[in-house]
């Protein structure tokens, strides 16, 4: 039987962190408090809005902090006793003085098979990059970005037509099961987790608006269909074609220009557009994109 009765502080922000509280609570676990950034303004009026993580944690009667500073619930920590903390996708860098107040540290999901990929864009960078498997590893938080030791991995085969929104939800639900597999070992102490081998590392970096923008030739047609894949949820990938502004959602590689549609990238292949966002702001295939804008 699980022993889920320590109690557990929970770090996270992202869509992504939802998966892993939903599936600590529902297995049990007590959450002694739910940590979370502050809420942020979205959308086009700029509304205050919380972090889903907080919406549920609030619906389930959990404590939530959304300290600006994470200095300032250390005493809170230490007023909890004996507690584990983990974490998934929280969106700040946790001081050593705040890890070590968890026993045994704090957990982390990763959606990447470490070393590989240390940093924010993990899942943008298996897809971008053509890689075909990725993975989720469950490790120990340290000091240095994504470099602490191990303690289990999941690989996730990829079978190269993956979106970033498909990826992010399937790895979201295999780090959860991970997660909930390993963590009543490490929380015995009877998993001991691994130091990864740092000769091995690689890095991505947070991607920005500017990394939207897709200049065909710089990079092959078949780096640029990766790139509509990878970018899918943010940046996006923009072009100006005949004339207007669009937004790439879908395309192939092809081999010969019949459209204003079909771009020609670096070596001479063909990015061909299937479906876009129109200046309009509607999603629309090729064909009523041509109708509509590309008429002479």
């Amino acid at each position: 039987m699980k022993n889920t009765s320590q109690k557990i502080v929970f770090f996270g922000t992202e869509d992504f962190s939802l998966v892993s509280l939903r599936g600590l609570v529902a297995a049990g676990y007590d959450i002694a408090a739910v940590v979370t950034k502050p809420d942020s303004k979205r959308g086009r009026n700029q509304h205050l809005t919380p972090p889903s993580v907080k919406v549920f944690a609030e619906e389930h009667n959990l404590p939530v902090w959304q300290p600006s500073s994470l200095g300032d619930i250390a005493d809170d920590i230490r007023g909890l006793g004996d507690v584990a903390g983990v974490l998934v996708s929280y969106g700040k860098i946790i001081p050593e003085h705040i890890i070590d107040l968890f026993t045994p540290g704090i957990v982390n999901v990763h959606p990447s098979l470490l070393p590989r990929y240390r940093g924010p864009s993990p899942i943008e960078s298996a897809i971008h990059n053509g890689d075909t498997q990725t993975g989720i590893t469950i490790m120990q938080l340290a000091k240095a970005m994504d470099a602490g030791p191990i303690y289990r991995q999941t690989t996730y085969p990829l079978t190269g037509s993956e979106t970033r929104p498909q990826l992010y939800d399937a790895l979201a639900a295999l780090g959860t099961n991970t997660l909930l597999d390993a963590l009543p070992a490490i929380l015995s102490g009877s998993l001991q987790a691994v130091p990864q081998d740092d000769t091995q590392a690689t890095y991505c970096r947070l991607l920005d608006k500017k990394d939207a923008w897709l200049v065909p030739e710089s990079v092959t047609a078949e780096q640029a269909e990766r790139q509509v894949r990878a970018h899918l949820d943010f940046p996006k990938t923009k072009l100006a074609v005949a004339g207007h502004d669009i937004i790439i959602t879908k395309a192939h590689v092809a081999h010969e220009t019949k459209s204003p549609l079909d771009i020609v990238c670096q070596g001479g292949d063909v990015l061909s557009i299937d479906e876009l966002i129109a200046p309009s702001g509607r999603r629309i295939d090729a064909q009523a994109f041509l109708n509509g804008y590309a008429t002479g």
